[in-house]
């Protein structure tokens, strides 16, 4: 199978829905402390981008991130142990949920500041390409982070120095509780256009749309074309943050949410495949995840004494605080 193959495409998105769900249990369970942001019903977008990706381009998510850092081939048993904030995770516990990092697979890393992925995959392909490499970049971002100077400033840099990065937009119609159409004028196209890079409008929740609009662009920027964008229209299923599961934030009518739901991507691509090959896959991500889970929670935790380690590069330990 090739990454755009039908079924590894259904398997990556499945892959991430039931990680995901399996994340929000060991929220519920103390295991994961401070909660998460869930990516359920946007799993289309990280699939369908990552499918038509190489392994050595390299791609900057958000903070609702990990389906971007699934969808990019890293480990989910290193990433479940990130998650449960233990020294086997994808960065020793010390990343999180909204922090993970693979580089060994082209995850620059999820972050926390909205649009900051935009900077942070601009100064990277720009710095490879320089060095004679013919990687590509993806920058994944929300509606929200349509409006911040970062995310425009690195549209602006892209777009003067012919950086072949793909800026794309999860607009799932909400910045936390925003609807997007009290905080965007104009449109999210049409950001992009200023700035002259070619922009597409996808449906998110179509994997192999998602697949097609972004193989095309890969191809344009990898042949010399610089940055496109494209917005993928999605439909966010669960909670912005796992907080809301105690405290029930009241902001999307339950009609809205149950339109949203009837197109999940999950079963989109799965009703490409023969039922009996389906069955297949989910068995196998089920057996997958409970390893990861089982692999996470058998992990040590962190010393303390190991707090102030890894703050520099050379390897140079920080002096604690004097009494």
């Amino acid at each position: 199978m090739t990454d755009a193959d039908p079924v590894r495409l259904y398997r990556t998105v499945r892959l991430i829905r039931r990680f995901e769900e399996r994340a929000i249990a060991l929220v519920r369970s103390g295991h994961v402390v401070g909660g998460i942001h869930p990516y359920l019903g946007q799993e289309g977008i990280a699939a369908g981008v990552c499918a038509a990706l190489r392994a050595d381009d390299v791609v900057a998510g958000t903070h609702r991130g990990h389906g971007h850092v699934l969808a990019k081939g890293a480990d989910p048993a290193r990433m479940m142990a990130e998650l449960c904030g233990r020294v086997t995770g994808l960065n020793a516990g010390r990343g999180g949920s909204m922090h993970a990092a693979d580089f060994a697979v082209g995850v620059l890393g999820a972050n926390a500041i909205v649009g900051a992925s935009g900077a942070i995959v601009t100064g990277a392909v720009w710095a490879r390409r320089r060095r004679g490499d013919d990687i590509v970049g993806v920058s994944f971002f929300g509606d929200g982070a349509v409006n911040e100077g970062m995310l425009l400033e690195a549209f602006n840099l892209a777009a003067l120095w012919r950086v072949p990065v793909l800026f794309v937009c999860e607009n799932n119609g909400y910045a936390t509780t925003m609807p997007v159409a009290g905080a965007v004028a104009g449109s999210i196209p049409g950001r992009a256009a200023a700035f002259g890079i070619p922009a597409a409008v996808v449906d998110g929740q179509d994997p192999e749309a998602v697949r097609d609009a972004a193989s095309a662009a890969v191809d344009r920027m990898r042949a010399g074309g610089g940055p496109e964008l494209i917005e993928a229209r999605t439909y966010r299923f669960d909670a912005h943050h796992t907080f809301e599961h105690a405290v029930r934030l009241d902001y999307r009518p339950p009609d809205e949410v149950a339109r949203g739901r009837s197109r999940d991507p999950v079963d989109i691509q799965g009703a490409r495949l023969p039922a009996a090959v389906r069955a297949d896959v989910d068995a196998e991500v089920e057996e997958v995840l409970t390893r990861a889970v089982e692999f996470a929670l058998a992990s040590a935790e962190p010393d303390p004494a190991d707090a102030l380690a890894h703050l520099y590069a050379s390897g140079l330990t920080a002096r604690t605080g004097g009494g």
